[in-house]
């Protein structure tokens, strides 16, 4: 298999890996945070709905790119640092896919890069 990745302007990367590899039918995206983005400069601390917009928003540029759209997400991976955030991310996620909805699972985890609250990976079938 040949892998191809690729980075977006608009989203800074905390380690080293691709916000997106290509894997022929498939599309593997990184996980973001609200603290990827370039152009916040508030800070989120705490207010788990707009970390998860900023994230989503983050996603969808980069699957912009890959000229992809959220109808393609077959899979959701979100990570909270506390699942007292679930309803929250919930009341977000669910303005930003229509039925039938992707797969998804969603694990708290004991912290997050950045000092992020959620962090959202997703899997596309081009």
């Amino acid at each position: 298999m040949s892998r191809k990745a690729f980075n977006t302007k608009t989203v800074s990367s905390s380690g080293p890996y691709s916000h997106v590899t290509d894997a022929g039918d498939y599309l593997y995206f990184s996980g973001q945070t609200a603290k990827n983005r370039l152009d916040v400069t508030e800070d989120l601390t705490g207010d788990i709905a707009k970390q998860t917009e900023v994230a989503f928003n983050n996603l969808f540029d980069v699957m912009a790119d890959m000229g992809v759209t959220e109808e393609q997400v077959v899979k959701v991976n979100v990570y909270l640092t506390t699942m007292k955030n679930f309803e929250a991310m919930n009341e977000v996620y669910k303005e930003k896919f229509s039925a039938p909805y992707p797969s998804r699972t969603c694990v708290a985890v004991l912290e997050l890069p950045l000092g992020a609250d959620v962090e959202i990976e997703m899997i596309v079938k081009k």
